[in-house]
């Protein structure tokens, strides 16, 4: 792709993540409208903007392939907004669009890549070049060359009422054509009607010495006042001054834009005629960021309340608190303190303590960011299947507000979108008239929902389908040689399960979105990268409940410390409901041999800590140790331990990749963290441990 230059980098920062913004809210735009078939004028002004703004930000980077694809969207945008043709088929024109808009995405992605190589436009840009010449006189080459020529010329007769400026820049700042690109988006949301001379400036280098030889021509109806067309003009970098053509042939007079006393600045009240007979002062030079914002055509406030980071800043300072919250327990806990009266320093210590919670606090609360954006993203998913698969279906959002750590909605995006395809494929019946005779409305509905629960986020990938028929998927498994004990033994919530191991699929035909056995086991790999759990539910004829639970954060929990012998365990205290002990009528056994543990008329089996991990010196007898009662995605048991330690907050650090090939999530560990008097201690994983027992 392009090499950038150095020196660059915060540059092309700014514009991937710029030009990812406007294409993602030109998705929404275009969903929306496509639902109402048809284009509103502030939805045509606005496509109109974030095409005029990508074409410029790019240009000036040097991709010239994004540049020409926008341009030409924006062409036909332009025709919609200025000539208000009439759409027979408007949906060859949203098509259109969204096919620009994924392949300038697509591109984005590409940029990154120092490797890749400029993707060829060519065929898209020909489509809509096709449909522009509908647009604008029912696809006659003619019209158009004539229309074409008569754009460059100075006087045309549709050009009369135009206001026309020359601008002449600084010599020897180069780049004029960019300058003056970067002009024209300046002055462009405050222009009814916007004109140039030359029109290639964003992709024919060689028309800045037409501008170094002729000015750049500049001809608008400004939407309120032409004075603050005028004012910004003076305003833009590297102009050296520009001149009024006064309609109907009047003389030029040309404005020096160089500072002046106070004395000779015009009033606003001034004609623009008067006004260019007076010197203008000279802007003040710009910051660096404001040119940067001024590249990539956006308007710089008087105050800016936001700011972009970049991520791995984010994931260095929690990085950094983590280390902090270490230190902080190595210093209180610090074996040479130990049995000390030291009143002062506790209370020292506890105000630390507190300091180091606000800095956490604060430091997570810059990391989350609202589910909305990985909720909107399945809008499209289901736009584009409902046309393949013929389905009618309305994509219903609540909690979008809900708010997780930034690296969980990176890895989230997959998930999601297979849950969504999933619903779609084969949760939704594949005609209306299955759904009005089950007694459902003809329109299907898939609903993505989130909320917070102890500690978690809750997501919910809904439909109101046919449901999981649970009989097909045990044949299923049965047939792949998935069963591990008899068919009758097996629960309604471990078949709905099945359907994410790996290779299962009911569908019998492989089509684009299933029957080839992946997907649904790439959910459960990327959930449980962040330390999350996925679960089905099913009601056959009802629907379909696709259930994910994720951590609020991935790096720093409340646990309780255990002892079990000489090792000590670290439990998320969102997974502990009580500690106690026991009684000889408490301790029983169930009908395969298994220690239970009754509590309140409820029965819960008892894992020895000390036997699954084998672990030598621990108390075995359950009446002398301490019980603790772990709950976890709906199911519970009984944890026999020695003793209580404390609670502690401590920071995850995730195990070695060497440890990898030992399966140690499934064999109950999820994490390890230091303690405060340096010794390293392992995060139980609860959900997994009764699962295996």
């Amino acid at each position: 792709m392009v090499k950038f230059e150095a020196g660059m980098e915060s540059m092309v920062d700014m514009f991937i993540y710029e030009s990812t913004s406007l294409l993602e809210q030109l998705d929404q735009i275009l969903l929306r409208t496509e639902s109402s078939n048809g284009f509103g004028d502030e939805d045509i002004n606005e496509i109109f903007r974030i095409m005029h703004t990508i074409k410029g930000s790019s240009a000036m980077m040097g991709l010239n392939n994004m540049s020409v694809l926008a341009h030409r969207v924006e062409d036909m945008f332009y025709v919609l907004r200025e000539e208000h043709p009439v759409l027979e088929n408007a949906e060859d024109l949203f098509n259109l669009v969204f096919a620009a808009s994924d392949l300038l995405k697509a591109e984005i992605e590409l940029i990154q890549d120092e490797n890749s190589e400029p993707t060829d436009f060519s065929e898209e840009i020909k489509k809509i070049e096709d449909y522009l010449n509908i647009l604008k006189n029912g696809g006659k080459p003619e019209a158009q060359a004539t229309q074409a020529q008569s754009a460059q010329t100075d006087s045309s007769p549709e050009d009369a009422n135009l206001t026309q400026v020359r601008v002449f820049f600084e010599d020897g700042c180069e780049m004029e054509n960019l300058r003056a690109l970067l002009l024209v988006n300046k002055i462009s949301d405050d222009c009814a009607v916007l004109k140039y001379i030359p029109e290639d400036i964003e992709t024919n280098p060689s028309s800045a010495k037409e501008i170094i030889d002729h000015g750049f021509l500049i001809k608008f109806q400004a939407e309120n006042d032409e004075q603050t067309i005028f004012r910004a003009i003076e305003d833009a970098l590297n102009v050296k001054s520009y001149e009024v053509v006064e309609k109907k042939s009047a003389q030029p007079v040309q404005t020096e834009t160089k500072k002046e006393p106070e004395s000779q600045k015009v009033s606003d009240k001034q004609s623009p005629e008067q006004e260019t007979t007076a010197p203008a002062e000279k802007a003040k030079p710009k910051q660096s960021v404001e040119q940067i914002n001024s590249m990539l055509g956006h308007k710089s406030g008087s105050k800016q309340s936001l700011i972009s980071v970049n991520l791995n800043k984010l994931d260095l300072l929690l990085d950094m608190v983590g280390e902090i919250v270490i230190a902080e327990a190595m210093v209180v806990a610090n074996p040479d303190l130990k049995n000390l009266k030291l009143d002062n320093f506790q209370k020292s210590a506890r105000q630390l303590r507190k300091l180091t919670d606000e800095l956490q606090d604060i430091v997570m609360s810059i990391r989350m960011v609202p589910l909305s954006g990985a909720f909107s993203k399945m809008t499209r998913v289901v736009r584009d299947m409902k046309m393949k698969l013929n389905k009618d279906v309305n994509l219903v959002f609540e909690g979008e507000e809900t708010e997780v750590d930034k690296s969980v909605i990176d890895i989230l995006n997959d998930p999601l979108m297979h849950m969504v395809r999933n619903s779609m494929d084969h949760g939704i019946e594949a005609t209306a008239e299955e759904r009005i005779a089950a007694g459902k409305p003809e329109k299907g509905t898939i609903t993505l929902s989130a909320y917070n629960s102890s500690g978690e986020v809750i997501i919910l990938v809904s439909d109101d389908g046919a449901g999981i028929n649970k009989h097909k998927v045990l044949e299923k498994a049965k047939k792949n040689g998935l069963l591990t004990k008899d068919e009758s033994e097996y629960s309604d919530k471990e078949i709905f399960n099945m359907i994410m191991l790996p290779g299962f699929s009911t569908n019998e035909q492989v089509t684009e979105y299933s029957g080839r056995g992946v997907g649904m086991d790439v959910v459960i790999k990327n959930i449980e990268k962040i330390g999350g759990t996925v679960s089905v539910d099913s009601i056959e004829g009802e629907g379909t409940d696709f259930i994910i639970k994720i951590p609020l954060s991935l790096a720093i929990v409340d646990g309780i410390e255990v002892a079990v012998g000489e090792s000590i365990f670290t439990i998320p205290i969102n997974a502990v409901k009580e500690s106690f002990k026991i009684d000889q009528t408490q301790l029983i056994t169930d009908t395969s041999g298994r220690e239970m543990i009754k509590l309140r008329g409820e029965c819960y089996p008892l894992i020895r800590l000390h036997e699954y991990f084998g672990i030598q010196g621990a108390i075995t007898d359950p009446l002398a140790a301490m019980v603790m009662l772990v709950e976890s995605e709906g199911k519970s048991a009984c944890f026999l331990l020695d003793k209580l330690m404390g609670e502690q907050q401590v920071v995850v650090k995730p195990f070695s990749a060497l440890l990898n090939r030992f399966n140690v999530k499934q064999n109950g560990m999820a994490g390890c963290t230091i303690l405060g008097d340096g010794s390293i201690t392992i995060i139980l994983d609860i959900s997994n441990m009764i699962l295996s027992y």
